[in-house]
């Protein structure tokens, strides 16, 4: 290779042109977040020497700045599930998450993350990490408590619980507050410091290395500002997050994500994970799809609302996850959307901000300060409350505890992207990969000595619509178990070639 050609993630490297090998590791993963600690830890725990690269200067990667709530269940429930009375079957947990993730699911990934789902939640506990026997009973984006169990999805929503029995799932760590990712993050790296892994911080992985036959062979990094050979002698992990912090990339493959909502992630979710992957001939799959929120509870009263269109129509049941509702209203014709409260209901969303635009002692006005259609805000308005009052809602099923007439006055606040209403994103796609965290081509052919976990594949959420609170971080830290796993036991390789020095 010219001295001459910048080295980039979409330029792999020959062994050939390998004059010497700065590192020699069984294992080397890029990424020190949850899914790069997880398969560090197992790769260890499965014999292998494993050395671990991150860009940054510390662990924690977007795991830690996540509330990292881990979706969890089936086989009878966990240990806090089960305290807090509830049995969660696997069938259940199944059902609900292959209809959440409707035509894009992979079901051989879900069926194994819910049959061993109980495991991994003991797996995490053995780890160190705390989780109290008690339930946050509230409807909330995360428990501000210290409890542990609470929904995180739409389980108790129509269409899902015609599917399945609903059960709360998320698990969120024993820490008050929003600090349950920085908690977790100093457990699982308190565990990879126990075994003596070697990590390297500030440490920029650049590209793959591969032999003329496709099996990766080792990585490229660069560490204070030197180019430094890494031959990984079972394969590379990557573990780089997603894409949600390259803006040339949203243009490209998720548009919808370039101007309006907030990027949830670290400075270091550029997309180089994927594109190493790609270069070597991994397959990007789903790359249109993302997560993104409207938090617009607490408070839960405002679940009593209703979200209305440009047209002045309800478009979604209001009881469903925040996530789901997101989705459903930037594919709204016209652009806008709209939160129709009665007064009695209103308080102000510490969480959504977003700004009242009208007010009215009777829809007609509500309607003209808004610009809706008085008419037609008039019909739907009363068309829900008529039937709320009866305990029913034929049109979009919201559950029965959410139904009551909306009494006048009322607001209307303004939940469109970009009017002032908080909406955040990342993204969730990314290499596709089997079971095992083996990356795969378009044709679904095994690239030798080359896996993924977390945002850097596109694993068990796949979709705003089915999102759930937990199945990020659930994701990435049992695939990253298994990748490591999987890494850690796979034979050394025998090309090497007659360069490595």
């Amino acid at each position: 290779m010219s001295s001459t050609t910048k080295t980039a993630p979409s330029r792999p490297r020959w062994v050939a042109d390998i004059a010497r090998w700065d590192f020699e590791t069984d294992v080397a993963i890029v990424g020190f977040g949850g899914a790069g600690a997880c398969a560090a830890i197992e790769a260890a725990d499965a014999g292998a020497e494993v050395t671990l690269f991150e860009v940054a200067s510390a662990s924690g990667g977007s795991t830690e700045l996540s509330s990292a709530e881990v979706y969890l269940g089936g086989s009878g429930g966990t240990r806090v599930q089960r305290a807090c009375g509830y049995e969660d079957s696997t069938e259940d947990m199944f059902n609900y998450l292959m209809a959440a993730g409707g035509d894009l699911v992979h079901e051989a990934k879900v069926r194994l993350y819910c049959e061993e789902s109980t495991g991994h939640f003991d797996w995490l506990v053995s780890m160190g990490a705390p989780y109290k026997n008690t339930e946050y009973k509230e409807r909330a984006i995360m428990a501000l408590t210290d409890d542990c169990l609470l929904y995180t999805g739409s389980e108790k929503c129509w269409p899902f619980r015609e599917v399945a029995k609903p059960c709360p799932r998320g698990h969120n760590l024993e820490v008050e507050g929003d600090n349950g990712g920085p908690l977790l993050m100093k457990t699982l790296t308190a565990q990879v410091e126990k075994r003596s892994i070697r990590v390297e911080y500030n440490a920029r992985a650049l590209t793959l290395i591969i032999n003329p036959e496709g099996e990766v062979l080792g990585t490229v990094v660069r560490i204070d500002g030197e180019e430094k050979n890494v031959r990984a002698r079972h394969g590379v992990i990557l573990c780089a997050g997603g894409f949600v912090m390259n803006t040339e990339m949203l243009k490209q493959y998720c548009p919808r994500l370039v101007e309006g909502p907030m990027p949830i992630g670290n400075p270091g979710d550029t997309g180089t994970g994927l594109l190493m992957g790609q270069a070597v001939g991994g397959a990007l799959i789903n790359m249109d799809q993302h997560f993104i929120t409207l938090p617009y509870y607490p408070p839960s009263s405002l679940t009593y609302g209703i979200f209305v269109n440009a047209q002045s129509q309800r478009f979604i049941n209001e009881d469903c996850y925040h996530s789901r509702i997101a989705s459903s209203a930037l594919d709204q014709l016209g652009g806008k959307t709209y939160l129709i409260v009665s007064a009695e209901d209103y308080a102000h969303p510490p969480f959504m901000n977003a700004p009242i635009v009208g007010t009215g002692e009777t829809i007609e006005e509500l309607a003209e300060e808004v610009g809706l259609h008085p008419g037609m805000l008039r019909h739907t308005v009363e068309f829900y409350s008529e039937n709320a009052a009866r305990g029913e809602d034929p049109l979009f099923h919201k559950s029965p505890e959410w139904l009551k007439a909306m009494p006048p006055p009322y607001a209307a606040l303004d939940c469109t992207l970009g009017e002032g209403a908080i909406y955040a994103a990342f993204t969730l796609g990314g290499l596709d990969t089997q079971t095992t965290g083996e990356v795969l081509t378009t044709e679904k052919q095994v690239i030798p000595g080359l896996y993924a976990a977390g945002r850097t594949t596109c694993g068990i959420p796949r979709t705003a619509a089915g999102y759930a609170s937990g199945l990020s971080v659930g994701d990435a830290t049992f695939f990253g178990r298994v990748a490591g796993r999987t890494c850690g036991q796979r034979s050394p390789q025998q090309s090497t070639q007659s360069s490595t020095g």
